[in-house]
């Protein structure tokens, strides 16, 4: 007996067999809608030095959207928090809605936290039109990014 008849064989006694639930999947299913993948980076924030010209790759992209980052009042001596911003852009590197804020962690109490996400959410609208190629701007456009900021206690 050849493989591919093992195989029809093996595979027409699997369909005998019953399984509980087996009935559900007598009709056709629709998938599942499926999210777009999330494009993901993380830059140390403030950066030593703003990238120059636009960006053309996903990486040079993520310091371009945190080149606007500054430390907030009452934040200056904060040191290991990270905080992560959610957000989509056009294929001009304008904004598509609001961007949100979906993690934060760090040794902050409450008004440090505020300023953070304060500085954070204004950054990024100081940042728009981010200034990306023709060809990233296409890649992008649409798809949710991101952006996780961080300090790890580096000196500024």
């Amino acid at each position: 007996m050849g493989a591919r008849q093992r195989l029809a064989l093996l595979a027409a006694s699997l369909a005998a067999v019953p399984w509980p639930g087996a009935a559900q999947f007598l009709e056709p299913l629709e998938p599942p809608l499926g999210l777009p993948e999330t494009l993901q980076g993380t830059v140390a924030v403030p950066l030593a030095e703003p990238p120059t010209g636009p960006a053309d790759t996903l990486p040079a992209l993520f310091p371009v959207l945190a080149a606007c980052w500054r430390v907030p009042p009452g934040l200056e001596g904060a040191r290991n928090w990270q905080i992560t911003a959610r957000f989509a852009l056009r294929r001009d590197g304008t904004l598509i809605g609001t961007p949100r804020i979906t993690f934060a962690a760090g040794t902050l109490n409450a008004g440090s936290r505020a300023a953070l996400v304060g500085a954070t959410l204004g950054s990024i609208r100081r940042c728009v039109p981010a200034h990306v190629t023709p060809a990233l701007g296409r890649a992008i456009a649409g798809r949710p990014l991101a952006l996780r900021f961080i300090d790890r206690g580096s000196d500024r």
